[in-house]
């Protein structure tokens, strides 16, 4: 337990920052970016794939969901290499191993919160949906007025969820040199060698308090809505209006 203390105690900045300000920017800082970014940069595109699949027209429909099934069916690590690979050949450049994640991250939660996304649009009641129409909105302007607000709310805490999934997902990164938390701890254990078990026992609790205090933020947020959902379901009866509320969404498992 000592050896832990001691590794703690002349690694935590690399840790938590990498080797910067002498070097690029890593650790756990570089992790939390990473995956912020991917997500932030990920919502317009599941945003667009959902509204995509529902849409009344195939030719949006069916690349859409070719797209979702593709990106969802195969492994994480695969679609690292094939960005890793492609976008140089695309933009004609190398790029750093920084972007190419966020790239991959882009594409592979984008495909996966579409799905929450699509979810939580179809858990409203459908009178939501013909009423707006019968007030003359278009599709597109029924999505965008009427659906879309009500169900993002009701997706909070699964798109949380989701970007628990991405902090854990960005150590895949290590493979092609990205100076996130899994980087820096493999550098602390090639520069000891004889504690592996002490070093990777500190990166494996460092993901845990971190995962564990946004599981935390993510059931604060369900009883939250929860309680507001409950409030407007007696608000209703007291009033004689009998419409079902939406149920939460459950993140998509993959």
């Amino acid at each position: 337990m000592y050896s832990v203390y001691e590794i703690l105690r002349d690694n935590w900045l690399l840790l938590l920052v990498g080797q910067y300000p002498n070097g690029p920017l890593g650790g756990i800082v570089a992790t939390l970016i990473l995956s912020v970014l991917g997500i932030v940069l990920a919502f317009p595109l599941s945003v667009l794939l959902a509204l995509a699949r529902l849409s009344p027209w195939r030719v949006l429909r069916w690349p859409a969901t070719v797209l979702v099934y593709v990106v969802r069916g195969v492994p994480l690590l695969m679609v690292i290499l094939w960005v890793y690979f492609l976008v140089p050949l695309l933009i004609g450049r190398e790029v750093s191993g920084f972007t190419t994640m966020l790239c991959t991250l882009v594409i592979y939660e984008g495909a996966y919160l579409s799905e929450v996304v699509r979810a939580g649009i179809q858990a409203l009641p459908k009178g939501q949906t013909e009423a707006a129409r019968a007030l003359g909105h278009s599709h597109l302007g029924t999505m965008w007025f009427v659906i879309l607000p009500q169900a993002l709310y009701n997706m909070l805490p699964s798109m949380l969820s989701q970007f628990i999934s991405t902090i854990k997902e960005t150590t895949l990164g290590y493979v092609i040199n990205v100076q996130e938390l899994t980087f820096a701890a493999n550098q602390i254990n090639n520069q000891l060698l004889t504690k592996p078990f002490q070093v990777f026992f500190i990166l494996a609790m460092t993901y845990y308090v971190v995962c564990f205090s946004l599981t935390q933020l993510t059931q604060w947020l369900e009883r939250r809505i929860a309680h507001k959902r409950l409030g407007a379901v007696q608000v209703q009866t007291a009033a004689g209006d009998s419409t079902p509320l939406p149920s939460p969404v459950a993140a998509p498992q993959p």
